[in-house]
Parts: C-alpha cells; structure tokens; sequence
C-alpha cells in the first residue's frame, strides 16, 4: 500500500486462514532489494508450518522474489494482471488499512512502531468471516494445533 505523494509505503501479509495481518513499514519506498529484506524479517516471525508461500501483484516491489524465497523458503506466486480477487483476503486488508492511513495522506514519517499498532488492532478486531472471532484468536488456535502431536497441516 502507498500513495503518489512519498514513496514510503506499508507492505502487508496476511495469512489466509485467520485473516492474521503483519503490516511492515517502507519508508525507503518499494526498491525491490528493500522491500524483499523487510518482508523476509517480517514473515521469519511466523511459525514455519504458516509461510509456506506467499501470493503478490505484478508490481516491481517483488524482482527480488528468487532471493526472498532462497532467504525464507517461502514460495511466491503472481497473481494475474489485473486481477486483485486472486489476493482477497489482502485486498480487505488494505480497504481496512485506509481507515488508519488515508488514501490522500502521506506514508512519510509512518514507523514500524505505528504499523505494529494498528496491526494490533486489525488482529483483535472480531470478523464476520470468522465466526467473530478475532484474527488473533484464530492464529492461537492454529499454532496451538500444530503443536498437538500428529497434527499435520
């Protein structure tokens, strides 16, 4: 997510089961090499069993894909052109993003620190789609079954 007015921008990644977001500030802007490292430090926090891959636009941010996924030992998959449906659950993401960070306001000066804040409160907010259990709950649930002996995923 970013704006024509900086080149600061939020990359975000959401895991499609709990709808859980992690939202990783880009004050540099989208520089492939850039962004690449900062969504690896960002999604080594997760649970193995939960980056197994990660879905993207067409976008320049992502040329560095081969070396994120060496990096990680995360897939990345493209969507196609013009095709925002293929990433639902981060478009609905994004639209919720806008509430905190204005489609017209600038992303300069956005810290990780106020990302992690307004993640936070994307994560505990209830969703529909989720029996109104809230992303945070539904990730607690996940992880806690795949330490349950034999759980497979």
């Amino acid at each position: 997510m970013g704006n024509r007015q900086s080149r600061a921008a939020i990359a975000t990644l959401v895991e499609r089961q709990t709808r859980y977001c992690q939202l990783v500030a880009l004050p540099e802007g989208t520089d492939a090499e850039r962004v690449a490292e900062a969504l690896a430090a960002s999604i080594t926090t997760l649970p193995a069993q939960l980056r197994r891959s990660l879905t993207w636009d067409q976008g320049q941010e992502m040329a560095e894909h081969r070396r994120f996924s060496v990096d990680t030992g995360v897939e990345v998959y493209f969507c196609d052109p013009r095709s925002p449906w293929q990433r639902g659950s981060n478009e609905n993401t994004n639209g919720l993003l806008r509430q905190y960070f204005p489609r017209r306001e600038s992303l300069a000066g956005v810290t990780q620190e106020r990302c992690d804040e307004v993640a936070a409160k994307l994560n505990r907010r209830p969703r529909e789609t989720l029996g109104f259990r809230t992303p945070a709950e539904k990730l607690q649930e996940l992880i806690e079954g795949l330490a349950e002996p034999g759980a497979e995923r």
